[in-house]
């Protein structure tokens, strides 16, 4: 009955949750149940790889409820992400203990070779899967309420709001290469040996972790849908297409915004907090600026304003980037360029735009 109050007319939602749910049983059993000589296994490493697009495509709901919903062109999302995965990082090293390369069973390789004596006090608790989880919310959202709050009282939009988005990820990625920061500089953290006792390295681990994965997924799209449908969402939808009309009537616009921005982040927080598990490592690099703006191509190929048009695009675009760098890595930049203008030209409103468009005609 929720669920059917949420989903009413989101016919997309409808069978991308379906897809999504035969997705999350059908791999795991076509892993473990088959021999690895059978024409429909799929190995473990694929699972990773499916598991870590299932990350970005939460990372991409999170973009497009801010920016497809709310009209803020966030540059910025990687920050939540990668903080979200560093939260999660620290955790998975401090249960690495003394079978380090150091076998020091307290503090980390990178600590030990820098000479650190003792753990820094914002390392204490991250021993605790629990504690890394309040913190994988708490940290991200906090840096989003803080940010929301100073921006959106100042009244600052449009592109100026988007370059402040992507000079707060920018700050952010250099003051993470320095090593005195202690959260690993330019390696940043790796060498993950288990999570909950569980060896990361087991198919049983990478199989929990997809599920997780597809779990989160399928949480922050009815969770994000709840929020569109409601009486906030649509008023977010109406700030979006007229602020100044929005505030004449008597809403407390910078209200508003500051919870979906915040959201928004924490749903960042918590695709970080997956991704770090299954690729293996966090580093600066995941703030970089170019990967935010990645992040708003995906969303825009995939149809912002949709939900699920995010998840269209994070896992084409993810998929060819794949392929591509594999196959041809000279190219993938041109072709994810070529993507972008291509839909920007032929489907302004992504492919999500050109299937209701489909379903519309028949």
């Amino acid at each position: 009955m929720i669920f059917s109050s949420i989903l009413r007319s989101d016919t997309g939602g409808k069978v991308f949750l379906s897809v999504l749910t035969l997705v999350a049983v059908l791999i795991p059993f076509l892993n473990l149940a088959l021999p690895a000589d059978h024409p429909l296994y799929i190995s473990t490493y694929t699972v990773t790889i499916l598991g870590k697009y299932l990350t970005y495509a939460l990372l991409a709901i999170a973009v497009d409820l801010v920016w497809g919903y709310l009209g803020i062109l966030s540059l910025g999302h990687g920050a939540f992400f990668a903080l979200g995965g560093y939260a999660m990082g620290m955790y998975l090293m401090r249960q690495i203990g003394d079978r380090g390369v150091y076998g020091d069973p307290v503090l980390p390789d990178f600590m030990v070779f820098l000479d650190w004596k003792e753990l820094p006090w914002f390392w204490q608790g991250f021993d605790q899967f629990w504690f890394a989880i309040i913190m994988v919310v708490l940290i991200p959202g906090l840096l989003a309420f803080i940010f929301g709050w100073l921006a959106f009282r100042s009244r600052v939009t449009g592109v100026y709001l988007s370059i402040m988005t992507q000079a707060l990820v920018y700050a952010l990625m250099l003051a993470f290469f320095r090593n005195e920061l202690g959260f690993g500089g330019n390696n940043g953290l790796t060498d993950f040996k288990d999570i909950l006792g569980f060896s990361l390295q087991s198919d049983a681990t990478r199989i929990g972790l997809f599920i997780a994965s597809s779990v989160a997924l399928a949480a922050g799209y009815l969770a994000s849908r709840a929020i569109t449908n409601s009486r906030l969402g649509r008023v977010a939808v109406a700030i979006r297409d007229s602020e100044t009309r929005v505030r004449f009537i008597g809403y407390r616009v910078e209200y508003v915004k500051l919870f979906i921005f915040t959201f928004s982040a924490i749903l960042a927080g918590i695709a970080g907090a997956l991704y770090v598990p299954q690729v293996g490592i966090i580093n600066p690099g995941e703030f970089s600026p170019i990967n935010s703006i990645e992040m708003v191509i995906w969303v825009a190929i995939g149809g912002r304003y949709t939900l699920y048009g995010g998840v269209i695009g994070a896992l084409l675009v993810n998929y060819s980037k794949t392929f591509l760098t594999s196959a041809m890595p000279e190219i993938w930049l041109f072709v994810l360029g070529g993507m972008f203008i291509i839909v920007t030209i032929l489907l302004p409103k992504g492919i999500a735009g050109l299937l209701n468009k489909d379903r519309s005609a028949k």
